[in-house]
């Protein structure tokens, strides 16, 4: 079954600041949308409200999956229509072992399909298999002591586990020596399928080596300005963003929001 993602004229910031200003865009299942722009071009601030993140205001504008509104839902209840967000700064949660968490959400988002300890434990470690983790990650605390490339392997492996409708990745790349990059691509490429349909957000060509996009957009104060094939990624390499149109004259920064408490779940 086909499922689409519809981003409708989505104008959404923080505090009183307007970040995104009118964005729209369709998704479908087994698309790969890869999304660019300089910094503060609202980027990040696109992952967050199309997860819903109680600090970040949608203004005006819907984001639909399958034809019904889930502007008005909160983060868990997204998760269980079909949105995953793999987060650009990963935070620690201590008391909850990695394996514990996934199980958790697996059965959550998958009530139809429990899976009992045994066999969750199985498809975690060939999970843990293509990223390159070792199998006593399962038992450490959620993201706790992981290094910055651990915690982006561990973000693959829920996407892998959790396999959702859609997956907003969001600078998955971000942080990465080439082989851990080249570890995180093999596991997004181990879930891509004609029914996951996936929003890359990267700053850089270097992961689209390895995860080919069928669309590149570029982001610029907070609208898309240009849209095309995967040759505008190389084009962006090449040429950087001067060329379009005020992109050398971004002043709207993006907020980061990285403290404990503001994560939105991922179930």
């Amino acid at each position: 079954m086909q499922h689409i993602l519809e981003i409708i004229d989505l104008h959404a910031g923080i505090a009183d600041k307007e970040i995104l200003k009118g964005v729209s865009l369709t998704v479908k299942s087994g698309e790969i949308h890869a999304f660019m722009g300089p910094n503060g071009s609202g980027k990040s601030t696109l992952a967050y409200t199309l997860m819903g993140h109680p600090k970040y205001k949608l203004i005006s504008g819907d984001i639909k999956i399958d034809g019904t509104s889930i502007k008005d839902l909160p983060p868990n209840q997204r998760a269980l229509m079909g949105l995953f967000l793999g987060f650009q700064y990963p935070l620690e949660i201590p008391g909850v072992s990695l394996s514990n968490f996934l199980r958790i959400s697996y059965n959550a988002v998958r009530k139809d399909e429990p899976m009992l300890v045994r066999d969750f434990r199985k498809l975690l470690e060939d999970k843990f298999e293509v990223v390159g983790m070792e199998r006593s990650f399962a038992t450490r605390y959620l993201n706790e002591g992981f290094s910055g490339g651990e915690k982006k392997k561990a973000e693959v492996v829920q996407l892998s586990v959790l396999r959702p409708k859609f997956a907003v990745l969001d600078e998955t790349d971000s942080g990465l020596d080439i082989d851990a990059l080249k570890l995180v691509a093999d596991g997004i490429n181990s879930v891509k399928s004609s029914e996951i349909g996936i929003l890359l957000i990267t700053h850089y060509q270097r992961i689209l080596r390895y995860v080919k996009p069928q669309f590149v957009h570029v982001l610029v104060k907070g609208k898309i300005e240009v849209s095309g094939g995967p040759e505008l990624a190389n084009k962006l390499e090449e040429q950087g963003y001067s060329w379009i149109q005020g992109a050398d004259d971004t002043s709207d920064e993006e907020e980061r929001v990285t403290a404990p408490g503001d994560r939105a779940p991922a179930v």
